[in-house]
């Protein structure tokens, strides 16, 4: 869980507005003995972090909300857009043994399957993959369409969608990536994908942050 760690004068702050709130700046800097310019970086955090906010011409007010409750609202303002990395795509018509390769190249887990056209029409896995090396199957005549999940069977997501719900369809579908998609008047076109590393780093990141 984040922490927000706040100074003497920032929790001083805090409690003043809580206690006199809207107040204004001027004023809490009289109760302090300060200079309105000396106030200002941390008036400037504390309504950054979302603990205060500010309206012209009636001051400060306390928005009573906790750090774990300032976390949460971060979560969900996260979108897939500002996340996603690049898809690795192949053509349908690729052999097994090709995207193979592929996927050992491009170092991911999840490739997507298009057409001609450019549109996702398949999704395959690692373990896919895996499950269709087992034998004594020739893998460079076998077409990834043979062994691919299909249409309508695909979970997707929208670059609009919100991280989090990606993340309860990743662990409901216990699937590794999701395509991001854009709808076209031919199908859905894979424009990026989110994985659970994506999601994992997106949201260390957060946790990481340091409000200075």
């Amino acid at each position: 869980m984040i922490t927000i760690e706040l100074n003497k004068r920032q929790e001083k702050i805090l409690q003043i507005v809580k206690d006199d709130g809207p107040i204004t700046g001027e004023h809490i800097a009289d109760r302090l003995n300060l200079t309105r310019a000396t106030l200002r970086p941390d008036l400037a955090i504390l309504t950054m972090a979302g603990y205060l906010d500010a309206r012209p011409r009636v001051g400060y007010f306390y928005t009573g909300k906790t750090g774990a409750q300032l976390f949460s609202d971060k979560i969900k303002k996260m979108v897939v857009k500002d996340y996603q990395s690049i898809p690795v795509v192949v053509n349908e018509s690729v052999s097994v043994y090709d995207a193979i390769v592929t996927m050992f190249l491009e170092d991911v887990g999840t490739l997507f399957v298009v057409d001609e056209n450019s549109v996702l029409v398949g999704v395959l896995s690692r373990k896919d993959l895996l499950r269709a090396s087992i034998g004594k199957q020739e893998l460079s005549s076998i077409p990834v369409n043979i062994i691919m999940t299909r249409m309508p069977n695909i979970t997707m997501c929208d670059r609009e969608d919100l991280l989090v719900d990606v993340a309860e369809k990743l662990i409901e579908k216990q699937i590794d990536a999701l395509p991001v998609i854009r709808e076209t008047e031919h199908g859905f076109m894979v424009v990026g994908r989110i994985t659970k590393t994506n999601i994992t780093k997106a949201f260390v990141s957060l946790a990481g942050e340091e409000i200075i």
